[in-house]
């Protein structure tokens, strides 16, 4: 199918348990687009020298800020020439969110968290390491909008904005052959993370399931997504992620019964061993789903001691 679609897919390494992301190149009339550009490592690096080529890059289309993602984005345009897309508010996040403004602001966010001192200087220190892998930033010529057209390979794209993995993230959707590129916004065989981590939208999640609802209503056939394989029917898979989120909801509100930090309910929840990169997800994901049940009435939040403690209502 991606060859039909005038598509080829990139698969580049990771250094983490998620081993992959899937970034694609597309030619048309006016050139090459590529989707996505991986971490900016010497590996990534020397793979994008060998696999452009000659070739005439044209436009750079960037799905999200994550650094899989987003992370070579400026060394790629810079040197292709090419013109970089991506939503406006995910190339602000991805401008702050490495500074050391927001950087400083870490140890709070942890402490409020419940994270012991000694594990959140670990997962700092995780962040941190991050930041070369994301420099340098990209200049953004124009911002993807809503509802525009993009071009990939031999089919125009409409432009849908997907908030939930990040506030800004954009999926593509071509109606004429029902293909939709699913970012990180449907995977196949994970669930996507949705966290809050201490900026951006206060309830990702909610915008998450909103977005789920968005996307099913085009009742995609074949998707293309960021992780995993391409696989056929969107709606289906929709409804497994719903149904996740669910489950996990109703197993955060069991577990706050009595008071307990962001922390003490991630331990309950993530049961196997994780490394330090993994723990910051699953802190940001069970706050997640934490404040969800906040804004939702199902349960309250009260500081003691610098730190927050949720519990049933």
């Amino acid at each position: 199918m991606l060859e039909k679609l005038g598509v080829e897919s990139i698969r580049l390494d990771l250094p983490f348990r998620l081993n992959h992301v899937n970034c694609f190149m597309a030619e048309s009339e006016n050139g090459w687009t590529i989707i996505d550009a991986g971490l900016n490592n010497s590996e990534t690096r020397m793979f994008w020298d060998e696999r452009i080529g000659d070739r005439r890059i044209e436009t750079i289309l960037i799905t999200h800020y994550h650094p899989d993602h987003f992370g070579y984005a400026g060394g790629l345009q810079a040197k292709t020439g090419a013109q970089l897309r991506m939503s406006e508010i995910d190339a602000e996040l991805g401008n702050v969110s490495w500074k050391p403004e927001f950087m400083d602001t870490m140890p709070n966010h942890y402490s409020a968290s419940g994270v012991p001192r000694e594990t959140a200087e670990k997962m700092m220190q995780n962040t941190a390491d991050f930041q070369p892998l994301v420099k340098p930033l990209p200049k953004v010529n124009r911002f993807l909008a809503e509802g525009e057209q993009v071009q990939i390979g031999r089919y125009k794209y409409d432009v849908i904005h997907t908030p939930g993995h990040s506030d800004g993230m954009v999926c593509f959707y071509n109606k004429e052959k029902n293909v939709l590129f699913s970012a990180d916004h449907i995977l196949p065989n994970i669930t996507p993370n949705i966290s809050y981590w201490f900026h951006g939208q206060a309830n990702p999640l909610a915008s998450y399931l909103a977005s789920l609802e968005k996307i099913k209503e085009l009742n995609a056939d074949f998707v293309i997504p960021s992780h995993g394989s391409p696989f056929y029917g969107a709606n289906a898979r929709i409804e497994e992620l719903m149904k996740h989120h669910q489950e996990r909801l109703d197993e955060t509100k069991e577990m706050i019964k009595t008071p307990s930090t962001v922390y003490q309910i991630c331990e309950r929840l993530f049961k196997r061993p994780l490394t330090v990169h993994e723990m910051r997800f699953a802190v940001g994901e069970t706050l997640a789903h934490l404040e969800f049940l906040r804004h939702s009435g199902e349960c309250i939040r009260e500081k003691e001691q610098c730190a927050w403690f949720y519990e049933q209502t």
